[in-house]
Order: structure tokens, then sequence, then C-alpha cells
């Protein structure tokens, strides 16, 4: 049986509360209630990683923090391999308005097969391994073996997530990733605290927690989705993996591009120690980036697709306009408080003796702020179903992120790895832009980047002048950078530019005024 795959989302507009939608079915969020609740699924998240960072960063020493880095590292790419791409293929071709049959195709074709053919090679792999230490040849840690064995969970996980993300139930979605991180918390820090100061207890409470989130999931997959041998349609499935194999290796290529430093310092340097530096900092960079880059991401690309489909270029550039408003501002506000009082917040939460790691935070930290301006600025490959040159620009800034990280490490150590990462974003962000089709792309306006970039560079020369008013303590420069906040940017670029206030009241980017 052939079907078609591509099913164009429905015509739909944006508005604060709910988007029309199809007769008959319930109206759809807009994409400003999207972003308000994954907004605050993200910040319940950052709260969970304030109260986890420092408490882990001062019972696990840099040797620890740096197990744990390294192999992380390898979950995050192993996790990205073994998905297949299937979770694009599902934000991709979710029929937004199909019926029971429609339903019925897509849950056995784009999700059940996909994923029991990433089960299926896992087991091949885990067998492999097993094997390998039963011969004697090799002899894997507790923390591999926690590492392989969370790799199928977290697979499942995220194909589902997939599945409720484009269906755009971002309530749902927000309340179980901020469950799951809850059970994490408590778990990993129960038994680091009171089994073991340990890279293995990390992991093996984040594989318990990873476990019970799984078993929600396959209960809401039972009640929400259906298996049909009569919709079987390999033809379909196909279809999906050469749509999600090239954007599996795009974001293999992402994963090596936000970890592979971490196992490169390991293997130049070969001191885990050093590793752990580089990693305080850069978990703690990370925690921007799932506030900024990571939350608009959620919320962004299942509306951008039913946008594209519905009203074209116009609606996806209009769309943009109305997201990178308030974006500029956000953007530009935290690189510069990074930039003003980074160091002093790693100290604060981790300790003293972490310092080091504070130079690392804030040049990550600071790119990671910006990132998502360009980023959302060159979004388009995607709807021209370019995924093979999406694919080109991220492994060509995982290669040169590698190269650069054999040329700097040797030379400036951790930090070595850190200016990498700083080049390597920066070169993938401009590349982004320039690939991205004329008619889609769409930058922050003029006024927004003068009035953002002119309060923030104020704020960086009172707190370089002033040395933050001769305030020693990690804590009350804080606080004092946080005052400068709000009196030199935040309340003058309130006041001084009337459609950023026109965005929050309401909730309303369609009628925001743009220009």
């Amino acid at each position: 049986m052939s079907r078609r795959q591509d099913i164009p989302p429905p015509t739909a507009k944006v508005a604060s509360g709910a988007s029309d939608a199809a007769p008959g079915l319930p109206a759809r969020p807009g994409i400003a209630t999207h972003y308000l609740r994954y907004s605050v699924a993200n910040m319940l998240l950052l709260v969970a990683g304030v109260i986890s960072f420092p408490v882990l960063t001062r019972l696990l020493d840099n040797t620890q923090y740096g197990v744990m880095g390294y192999f992380n590292t390898w979950v995050l790419i192993a996790v990205a391999v073994a998905k297949l791409g299937g979770q694009h293929a599902i934000i991709r071709f979710y029929p937004h308005d199909g019926d029971a049959r429609q339903q019925a195709h897509f849950s056995t074709n784009f999700v059940t097969l996909p994923m029991l053919l990433s089960l299926s090679l896992w087991t091949v792999v885990a067998a492999a391994l097993a094997g390998w230490q039963w011969t004697g040849r090799a002899e894997f840690s507790g923390v591999f073996w926690c590492v392989v064995l969370i790799i199928p969970v977290m697979v499942v996980v995220s194909i589902v997530q997939a599945v409720v993300r484009a269906s755009e139930r971002s309530g749902l979605l927000m309340t179980t990733k901020v469950t799951g991180r809850g059970m994490e918390l408590a778990l990993v820090l129960g038994l680091v605290i009171l089994v073991e100061r340990s890279a293995l207890s990390v992991f093996g409470g984040r594989l318990i927690a990873a476990t019970l989130l799984l078993g929600y999931f396959v209960y809401w997959a039972s009640r929400n989705l259906s298996f049909s041998r009569r919709t079987i349609d390999l033809a379909a499935t196909g279809g999906a993996l050469m749509y999600g194999l090239p954007l599996m290796a795009n974001e293999f290529a992402a994963m090596s591009l936000v970890a592979i430093d971490r196992v490169l310092l390991k293997e130049i340097t070969d001191d885990y120690a050093t590793v752990g530096i580089y990693t305080i900092g850069y978990t703690l960079a990370m925690q921007v980036n799932l506030f900024m880059s990571a939350t608009l991401s959620e919320a962004f690309v299942p509306v951008v697709n039913r946008i594209y489909g519905g009203e074209g270029d116009v609606g996806v550039r209009e769309l943009k306009g109305r997201v990178l408003l308030p974006m500029t501002y956000a953007s530009l506000g935290v690189a510069a408080m990074i930039v003003a009082v980074g160091k002093d917040v790693l100290v604060a939460l981790a300790g003293a003796d972490k310092a080091a790691s504070g130079a690392v935070f804030v040049a990550v930290g600071t790119v990671m702020a910006l990132y998502p301006l360009l980023d959302i600025s060159g979004y388009g490959l995607l709807l021209r179903k370019r995924s093979m040159r999406v694919f080109s620009l991220t492994a060509g800034a995982a290669v040169f992120n590698i190269a650069a990280n054999f040329v700097l490490i040797p030379i400036y150590g951790y930090m070595g790895a850190a200016w990498a990462t700083v080049i390597s974003y920066v070169a993938l962000s401009i590349a982004t832009c320039l690939c991205c089709p004329r008619e889609l792309l769409r930058f922050p306006d003029a006024r927004a980047l003068g009035t953002a970039g002119g309060f923030a560079l104020l704020l960086l020369v009172i707190v370089i002048y002033t040395d933050m008013f001769g305030l020693s303590g990690p804590w009350s420069r804080v606080f004092a950078g946080g005052a400068l906040f709000l009196a030199v940017y935040a309340l003058p670029v309130w006041l001084l530019d009337p459609r950023l206030r026109a965005t929050l009241p309401r909730w309303n980017w369609r009628k925001t005024p743009t220009r």
C-alpha cells in the first residue's frame, strides 16, 4: 500500500491563547502560549539545575566530574544516532488534522516501526559488547554499562515526546519534563549523598529516573497511538527514514559539536580533572542554552511548520519578526550579564575551589545567549526539506570544532576547548544565515539591535569602571549586578521600545508591530 507521506499542515493563525483549527477540532495554542509553557518548564528545569549543580560540584571532585562529563558525551552521541532521526520525521509529517485512519497510519509507520528498528540495532550492539567482555578481551566499568542501558530508554522516551510535541500538547510535555527532571534530581542526589560520591551514582540515578518516565510514556502511547498491521506501509516508513537519517547524521554532528571537546580534552591531556574543570563551566552554560535556545526551539518549530504549510514564506517571515523582537532584548541582556558577573555566579554556586571553571562559563555562556538570534533568523532549510544541506553545515562546524580543539587545547588547555566551541558556533550561525533561502531569511530589526546593544554596552562599561563598586563576595557582586541590570538595561529598553511592551501583556505576537 502506498500513501502520501508529506501531509501538509493546515492553514493556521497564531494568536495569544489559541490558533485557528479545522472545524470540529479543538483550537491549538499559539506560539506565545507554547513559549510560555516551555519557558515555565525550562525555568523549573533551570531551578533543578541550580539545585543539583552546586551540590554535585561540591560533592564530586574534578576527576569524578570529569568522568561524568566524559561518559555523558557518549550518551548524547549514542542517543542521537540510535533514534535514526525518527523524531524529526514525526515532527515534520505529523497529520495535524488527520482522521483515525491517517493517525493509525502515522503511528504505525512513523513511530512504531522506526522505534522497533532502533531497539533492534541497540540489541545487536549491546549483545556484541557483552560478548566482548565475556570473552575477557575487555573490561567495562559500571558507569559504561549504565550508559549502555540508559540509551534505549532515552530513545523511546524521546520518540514518544516527539509525538507529544508535534501534536502541540505543550502542557503535557511541560509536565512530564519537569516531573522526570524532579525524579532524576532526587535519585541522583540521594545516591550521591547516601551511597557513593561518584559518577556511577549519578548515572545510576539517571537510569532509574529515565526508566520510571519510560513507564508513563509507554502507558500514554498505548492510549494515544495505534499500531495496525493493516496500515503497514513500508514505503512511508522508508520515506520517514530517508527524511530522518540525514537529520540523524546532523544531530550526530550537532552532538559532536556540543560535546566532543570533553572527549578530546581527555585524549589530549589524559587528565579527568581537566575535563572536570571544563565540564563544570560548560554545564552551567548549557543552562543558559536550555532556557534561551531549547525553549524557543520547542515552541517555534512545530508552529513554523504549520504556518509554512498555510501561509508560506510570508507567514514564516512575519512569525520570525514577532519572535525575534523580544529575543533580541533577552539575548543581548543575558549575554551582557554573563560577561559582567558570570565568574561570580559560578563561584557562588560551585565554591571557590571551582573558580577556574568561571572563564569557561563566560566564554561559552555568552555565545549560547546570542546563538538563538541567528539560529531563528536563518531557519528555513528544513522547511524546504534540504536536510542534507543542514547536515553539511552542522558536520562542517563539528569538523571545524575538532580541528580547533586539536590546535587550541595543547596551547590553552581547557580554555582552548572553550574558544574552539565559541568559534565553531559563530561559524555555524553565519553559515546558516548565508544558506537560508532569501525568501525565508529575517534578521532582528535595527532599532531593537541598536537599543539593546547600546544599553548592554553601557551596563558593561559601568561594571568594568566601578568594579562592581568594590564588592568582593561573589553573592554580593551577583546581586549588585542584578540591580544594575534592572536599572541600566531592563527598565530603559522597556520604556524606549513600545513594541517590546506590546508583546508581553496579551502574549499576542501576531498583532505586535515589528517595524
